[in-house]
C-alpha cells in the first residue's frame, strides 16, 4: 500500500485492538500492517509518529514492530526502531500499550528487543507506580514473559533480599542481576525499587519517574471561544495586518512566528504549487472576518519556508483584498502548467465561480495523462465546522484545518502524496525521535 493511502488509513480507522478469550490479538487490518512493515520496517514505524495518527493504529504499529524479527536489519535501523517503539509505548494510553504487551505474550514473541521494550514499560513508564497498583497481575505476566518466569522471580527474590545492603552491587548476585535484568534498564536503582513494588504489594517510596519521550501529538490547549486572533500566532498577526495594524511592528513579528513554526523542519526537495482561493467568501464577515484567509496565508508562508520550489496561483481577488469568485478549476490548470510535483488547493470549499467545475476538471486529468497528485485543504473556523456542503471536489484527497497546530499533521499528510514527501516524513519523524522537535 502506498504511503498516502496508509497514512489516511492510520488517521481514519480507529477500531480497537482486542484480545480474544484465548489471548490472541484480533485486528481487522492485520494483513495491511504486516505488508507495510515487511516492505519498510523503519518507515512503517516512523509513520505512526505523524501527528493525527489514531491511538489504536499506533498500537497496531507497536505490536507489529515488536512482534517482527529484526534479523538482517542495519544497526542504525534497529536503533531507530527502538526509539520509535519507546515513544509509542510511553505516548500511548497505558491501557493500549498494555494490550499490545499482553498480545506479544500470547504470540510468544521473545526477541531481545521485546525484552527491552517490556522491561522499559513495566519499570520505567512515567506512571509505573499507578500502573503497578492497578494492573499488577497483567504487568507481572508481561514481565515474566520478557525475562522468563524463573529468571524474573529469581531477580525479584535477589533484589528483595539485597534491599538495604550492597549485595546487588557486586559479587555473584550483582553479576546475575546485571546480566539478567539491569542491563535492560536505564536506571538500575529505580528498576530495583519497582521490581520490589511489583512483587511486594505496598512497597513503594519510588522517586519521580524520568520524563517520557516527546509527546506523539503536539500539546494543544484550545481556547473556549474561538476568534480570528486565537488560532495561532501567524494567523493572529496576519489578521492585525489586514485590519490596518502597524506594519513596521507586525512584519518582523510575523517573520519570527513563521521561523519558529518551521524551525528544525527539513526542506522538501520538490516543487509544490498552491491554488489559493482569494474570493470574497475567504475574507468572511462579522466575528469571522479574516479568520479563514489568515489561516490559509499562514499555511502559504510555512510552505514557502519548507518547500525548495514553491508557486502560488491566486484566484479571485488578492490575499490583502479578497473579492469576487474563485475559479478553482482554472487555478488548478495554471498550477499544473508550472510542472509541480504536488498541487495543493486551499479554499473554504465554496466554489462560487462555476459550481462542480473543479471536480469535473480533476476527474479528467488521469485520462489526459496528468499524474501530478492534487490535494485539497479546506480552511475552517473551528474544528467543529460542518463541511458537508463545502466540498468542491469529493474525488480529491481532502483535509480540513483551522488552527496553526494543525500544520504538523497537515504537512505530513500533504507531502505523503508525492515521492519526495516520503523522505521528508522520515526525516521529520527521525528529528522528533532525536529530540530536535516535539
Amino acid at each position: 500500500m502506498d504511503t498516502p493511502t496508509l497514512l489516511q488509513h492510520f488517521r481514519t480507522h480507529d477500531v480497537p485492538l482486542v484480545l480474544s478469550r484465548s489471548g490472541e490479538p484480533v485486528w481487522d487490518d492485520a494483513e495491511l500492517h504486516r505488508t507495510a512493515q515487511l516492505s519498510d520496517p523503519e518507515g512503517y514505524a516512523l509513520l505512526a509518529l505523524v501527528p493525527g495518527v489514531l491511538p489504536w493504529q499506533r498500537a497496531r504499529v507497536l505490536l507489529r514492530t515488536l512482534a517482527a524479527t529484526q534479523d538482517g536489519l542495519a544497526e542504525r535501523t534497529r536503533a531507530t526502531l527502538a526509539k520509535a517503539t519507546r515513544a509509542l509505548m510511553f505516548g500511548l494510553p497505558p491501557a493500549y500499550a498494555l494490550t499490545v504487551l499482553l498480545a506479544l505474550r500470547r504470540l510468544r514473541a521473545n526477541h531481545k528487543h521485546v525484552t527491552r521494550a517490556v522491561v522499559a514499560f513495566v519499570l520505567e513508564h512515567p506512571e509505573a507506580d499507578a500502573l503497578i497498583e492497578a494492573r499488577r497481575p497483567a504487568l507481572v505476566d508481561c514481565f515474566e514473559h520478557a525475562l522468563g518466569k524463573t529468571t524474573a522471580r529469581a531477580c525479584a527474590r535477589l533484589i528483595t533480599e539485597a534491599a538495604g545492603t550492597a549485595g546487588s552491587d557486586g559479587g555473584d548476585t550483582g553479576r546475575y542481576l546485571r546480566r539478567s535484568l539491569l542491563r535492560f534498564t536505564a536506571d538500575p536503582v529505580l528498576a530495583a525499587k519497582r521490581v520490589r513494588a511489583l512483587y511486594a504489594p505496598g512497597t513503594y517510596g519510588v522517586p519521580a519517574p524520568q520524563e517520557p519521550p516527546a509527546p506523539l501529538d503536539p500539546v494543544r490547549e484550545y481556547p473556549p471561544i474561538v476568534t480570528p486572533t486565537n488560532r495561532g500566532d501567524i494567523a493572529a498577526t496576519l489578521v492585525h495586518l489586514y485590519q490596518g495594524g502597524p506594519v513596521a511592528e507586525l512584519r518582523p513579528a510575523l517573520a519570527g512566528y513563521v521561523a519558529r513554526a518551521t524551525r528544525g523542519l527539513p526542506r522538501l526537495d520538490a516543487s509544490v504549487a498552491m491554488v489559493l482561493d482569494t474570493s470574497g467568501s475567504m475574507r468572511g464577515y462579522g466575528e469571522r472576518e479574516w479568520a479563514l484567509m489568515s489561516q490559509a496565508v499562514a499555511l502559504r508562508l510555512v510552505l514557502a519556508e519548507v518547500c525548495d520550489r514553491f508557486t502560488v496561483v491566486e484566484t479571485g481577488g488578492t490575499e490583502q483584498a479578497p473579492a469576487g469568485s474563485a475559479d478553482l478549476a482554472g487555478g488548478l490548470l495554471d498550477a499544473l502548467g508550472t510542472g509541480p510535483d504536488l498541487v495543493v488547493v486551499v479554499t473554504d470549499g465554496y466554489e462560487n465561480h462555476l459550481p462542480g467545475d473543479l471536480a469535473r476538471v480533476a476527474a479528467t486529468l488521469p485520462g489526459a495523462g496528468v499524474t501530478t497528485p492534487v490535494v485539497r485543504c479546506l480552511a475552517a473556523f473551528t474544528k467543529g465546522d460542518d463541511l458537508t456542503l463545502r466540498d468542491p471536489a469529493p474525488g480529491l484527497p481532502g483535509q480540513a484545518f483551522w488552527h496553526q497546530d494543525d500544520f504538523a499533521g497537515l504537512l505530513a499528510w500533504m507531502f505523503a502524496h508525492c515521492a519526495p514527501g516520503v523522505n521528508w516524513i522520515r526525516a521529520t519523524m527521525l528529528g522528533r525521535l532525536e529530540g530536535g522537535r516535539t
